[in-house]
């Protein structure tokens, strides 16, 4: 049983490195318009419905986006976190 929890949270916390990943060229590409395309439409269509309700709780500072801020390190967290918690290995 715990084997299965085990690698469902790897799995779980691969699919938040590559969300991780992609909010990461998200952020870098808003810094370059030329970069800017129909790619970055397709980012925005999966990070921002995680941005938004976070953006109610956490307003922004000075033009920076501290909504951001808390989602990507929060999922960085939870990335070390799931595997952590799911994967002990008791003898």
């Amino acid at each position: 049983m715990s084997s299965l929890s085990c690698s469902v949270a790897v799995v779980l916390a691969g699919i938040l490195r590559i969300f991780w990943l992609l909010m990461l060229v998200y952020a870098i590409a808003s810094f370059f318009p030329s970069l800017q395309g129909r790619w970055t439409y397709f980012l925005a269509r999966i990070i921002e419905p995680v941005l938004n309700p976070v953006r109610r709780i956490v307003p922004s500072a000075g033009g920076l986006d501290l909504a951001f801020l808390v989602v990507i390190i929060l999922v960085g967290y939870l990335i070390s976190a799931i595997p952590r918690a799911a994967c002990v290995i008791t003898y």
